[in-house]
């Protein structure tokens, strides 16, 4: 592989393995070389956390009370400075498979508790993640297993667990979910103190044996006197388990499949690589870090450029990324989070228990001028830090550069983003208006917003839109 390929595939495992990087931190990982790059992603625990006191001293607005802005704010912030890409990406992986919202009364704390436990746990094991989950205070609130009782089963948990979290449609019967959430009767959240004179506390899982279902059940084809453990233990037994979970990471990582709700009638797009993945699920006993490695190697992996749709979360936070802009303490970041729900991605609000629709349908008509005016507005300000460093490097080695070496040059600066033919003619019949462009002293500057402007059109593309 030629340093040129490499650097490239680089780029590529940058965009979908984290959130986007600036193009100084891009070459620090293509100095690693790939195999690295890939280790260095998959042990995040070895750099610096996110000081969450240290943002609150900064924008005192992310401790607020009620509502949803304050933990959109946080979360967002975020997904926006991590020094862990692949730690943090997980948590949005999680965040829309276990979608839960804020939308049902909870206050922001508890949903940034959901988050925090998905950085904990979301590259571990999975059994342990579904535990997790399932003590989860938001979750349990969410999917009402606070109102599951011994004496009246409430089987929202129960169904989500089996629908959407781990076996798909066409795996249980109805028989299954009733079992299932007799299973899980008194796995509860303990009621809160008050939230007068000292603010709010947050929720805590609590077991009530009393109000637990001891008698024996029938889950799968097994019978015993089975709690919550054992349930999640049946489940990773059987064959539909790391499929499913294996299509989820392929959807999320490699291509845009079908919407979830139609996994049971739509064959995946890549059967061999979704055997492939939930193989290594079941090798790994359902280690998710081993999984990760095996698809950053995988040839279908290297070879899936313009097969999935960037979701607003990635295009906002890689655009900001790239042009080192609201990089740290901004008061800005308050009104920025919101523009992903303008997109159709509010984050810790997805629009149901199925998560967000991705792939095309983040694609209207109404989310894609969204889209198209944020990149471009941000990628055309020659005053932000990033975008100088692009238009520097764009000047580096000549005094003047060509239609054709300007559209180059700006596309392997934002990525490098291949293109194909058909962009990349229109994007050099728009460089010709300009001729060539000088870097003097005296036509800087007019060349600067010239080259500018050619990013703005390069992040337009269907190519960088798709990434």
């Amino acid at each position: 592989m030629t340093l040129t390929a490499e650097y490239s595939l680089i780029a590529h495992l940058l965009r979908r393995a984290g959130l986007g990087l600036s193009h100084d931190e891009l070459q620090e990982y293509a100095e690693l070389g790939y195999e690295a790059a890939v280790e260095k992603l998959l042990n995040p625990k070895s750099y610096p956390s996110f000081d969450y006191y240290d943002f609150i001293r900064r924008h005192p607005q992310g401790d607020g009370q009620v509502g949803a802005l304050p933990g959109q704010m946080t979360y967002f912030y975020h997904l926006l400075n991590s020094k862990r890409p692949l730690e943090e990406k997980m948590v949005l992986f999680w965040h829309q498979v276990f979608a839960t919202g804020i939308s049902k009364g909870m206050d922001p704390h508890s949903m940034l508790s959901q988050m925090e436990m998905f950085r904990e746990e979301g590259m571990g094991n999975y059994r342990t993640l579904l535990i997790k989950l399932a003590q989860d205070p938001a979750m349990i609130f969410w999917l009402d297993n606070n109102e599951n009782h011994k004496n009246a089963p409430n089987e929202n948990w129960g169904r989500e667990l089996l629908e959407l979290f781990s076996l798909g449609v066409g795996h249980y019967t109805e028989e299954d979910v009733y079992e299932c959430s007799r299973a899980f009767t008194g796995w509860t959240a303990e009621a809160r103190i008050p939230a007068f004179p000292y603010g709010r506390h947050p929720w805590k899982f609590e077991f009530r044996p009393e109000d637990h279902d001891y008698s024996e059940k029938t889950f799968l084809g097994h019978t015993g006197n089975f709690d919550g453990g054992d349930i999640i233990d049946i489940i990773l037994e059987q064959e539909a388990c790391p499929r499913f979970i294996a299509r989820h990471l392929y959807n999320f990582f490699v291509e845009d499949e079908p919407q979830v709700p139609a996994w049971n009638i739509e064959p995946p797009n890549n059967p061999e690589a979704v055997e492939y993945l939930a193989n290594l699920l079941v090798e790994s006993n359902y280690e998710i870090t081993p999984v990760l490695r095996g698809l950053f190697h995988s040839d279908f992996f290297k070879e899936s450029a313009y097969k999935r749709v960037r979701g607003p979360i990635e295009l906002i936070v890689g655009t900001l990324r790239l042009a080192e802009d609201m990089i740290g303490p901004d008061p800005r970041v308050w009104t920025t989070g919101y523009q992903a729900g303008f997109m159709g991605q509010e984050l810790l609000d997805p629009p149901s228990v199925e998560g967000w629709h991705t792939g095309k349908e983040w694609i209207n008509s109404g989310a894609l001028v969204k889209r198209v005016n944020f990149v471009t507005d941000t990628m055309s300000d020659v005053n932000l830090p990033g975008v100088r460093k692009i238009i520097k490097k764009v000047a580096e080695g000549s005094a003047t550069t060509s239609p054709e070496m300007l559209v180059e040059r700006c596309l392997e600066l934002m990525g490098p983003l291949p293109v194909k033919d058909k962009t990349r003619e229109e994007l050099i019949d728009h460089a010709m208006e300009y001729g060539d462009i000088g870097w003097d002293e005296d036509s800087y500057e007019d060349s600067a917003k010239k080259a500018a402007e050619m990013l703005a059109l390069i992040a337009s593309t269907r190519e960088y839109q798709f990434g």
